[in-house]
């Protein structure tokens, strides 16, 4: 991925136009361009070719395109390099992705068809999106691992085997500590604390829970090896963490009012941005952002993962990024991103629930005539259905529903003796796999 070029500044531009340049700027060719690019909001990178491509002044088109967004402009109080505050431009896009995020987001989870999620299934959707969440955070990070093998462990709850798994496991207890303690405030120590959570047994010892040095020398790098990010320097580390949690921890009053999806937004990319450790920082600020809208109460969040998207599209996540830092730190670019990625996930929630509740009506029909089977056990043995040749064991179904020891075991143990499964005996561990009643 190439690096973006830094967009010019609007006084360069002015200083290069000739007298005539107010005149092209209010000509509807320009005009209409202007508005495409901000509806899109559109990087310096992208508006240079386009504009070109349409046969109009790149530079020119620039300018209207800044002058738009100024009076649009809200400052934060954190900064880029050398004091620079970071900033973000309210748009009406992001108005409206936001006023859908609030209605759709922020209260109970409800079924397509309109039906609350039992307490059972809505366990069995929260274990889901944290596994999946945990594995793809993982290996957005380069963790040396499948994603069979990493639900496997989390699902039979069986020890990491490998540095990828370790990583998978660590991510998957770090979101459990924040929806324990998603009303803590945000300090240095909360932070170290969800670091060492996250690279235990991953890292050199020496670096984890601890801030960068001077003497650590880290930078960001892309796939080629070129490097795309110097972080701030190592002294700054302090003050920038305290400017960090203190942003974090504000009640915005009347007057200072920042939404908290955009602020949750603005805090992944800051952490981002700053890197304060050697290693993890992506991890970390993931992390942050699902503490902080978990503690302003988007309670559907649990439900939805949103690094497997990021995974999906990691150069566009590193792209928000440098779109911001080459223009004078608009997290604009990062937002839109951002909120994209939160509206897919939305929807694929909403087509997660409509098939599982799909399985249960074609399970009520096949057992119809069993009136004792609850909707675990109809779920599995649609899964035995469809997948012969597997095998469960109690702790998958333990793991898989979220329920106790004792409940999973009872489920298994009456689809045996009522004919559905088969068990056996592996070591210490019991087995179950199809039996008579499914094979018919």
């Amino acid at each position: 991925m190439p690096l973006p070029r830094t967009p010019p500044s609007l006084s360069e531009i002015i200083d290069t136009l000739d007298a005539d340049f107010l005149k092209d700027a209010s000509s509807e060719k320009y005009t209409i361009f202007a508005q495409r690019a901000n509806n899109h909001y559109w990087h310096w990178d992208k508006v240079r070719i386009i504009a070109r491509g349409a046969g109009l002044d790149p530079e020119l088109a620039w300018a209207i395109i800044i002058m738009a967004r100024r009076p649009l402009y809200h400052t934060v109080p954190i900064y880029g390099f050398y004091k620079h505050p970071v900033r973000f431009c309210l748009t009406n896009l992001l108005q409206r992705d936001l006023s859908l995020i609030d209605q759709q987001l922020a209260g109970m989870i409800i079924s397509p068809t309109e039906e609350l999620i039992s307490h059972a299934q809505r366990e069995q959707y929260i274990f889901r999106a944290l596994t999946e969440e945990a594995i793809a955070s993982s290996l957005l990070e380069g963790a040396a691992t499948t994603r069979r093998e990493a639900k496997e462990m989390l699902q039979s709850n069986r020890k990491p085997r490998s540095h990828g798994e370790q990583m998978v496991f660590n991510n998957y207890r770090t979101i459990q500590f924040i929806r324990e303690h998603h009303n803590t405030n945000l300090s240095l120590d909360f932070i170290l604390e969800i670091h060492r959570l996250l690279t235990e047994q991953t890292l050199d010892e020496e670096t984890i829970g601890r801030l960068r040095r001077e003497s650590d020398q880290i930078t960001v790098v892309n796939k080629y090896g070129e490097v795309i990010h110097h972080p701030p320097s190592a002294n700054q580390l302090p003050q920038r963490i305290n400017q960090f949690c203190k942003f974090a921890n504000q009640t915005e009053s009347q007057n200072e009012f920042i939404h908290p999806i955009i602020k949750a937004c603005i805090l992944h990319y800051q952490f981002g941005f700053d890197h304060p450790f050697c290693d993890g920082n992506g991890r970390t600020a993931r992390a942050l952002f699902y503490w902080f809208v978990l503690r302003k109460k988007y309670w559907l969040f649990e439900f939805m993962p949103i690094s497997r998207l990021i995974y999906r599209s990691p150069g566009k996540y590193s792209k928000a990024y440098l779109y911001a830092e080459t223009d004078d730190f608009d997290v604009t670019y990062f937002l839109y991103y951002h909120l994209k990625i939160i509206s897919r996930a939305r929807r694929e929630l909403m087509e997660y629930i409509t098939q599982k509740q799909q399985r249960e009506i074609e399970a009520r029909k096949l057992f119809i005539h069993d009136q004792h089977l609850n909707s675990r056990q109809r779920e599995i043995l649609i899964h035995m259905l469809n997948k012969p040749q597997s095998t469960l064991t109690i702790q998958q179904m333990q793991r898989k529903f979220a329920i106790a020891y004792g409940t999973a075991r009872s489920d298994l143990i009456n689809l045996t003796e009522g004919g559905y499964l088969d068990m056996s005996q592996n070591g210490k561990r019991y087995e179950f796999n199809i039996g008579p009643k499914i094979q018919k």
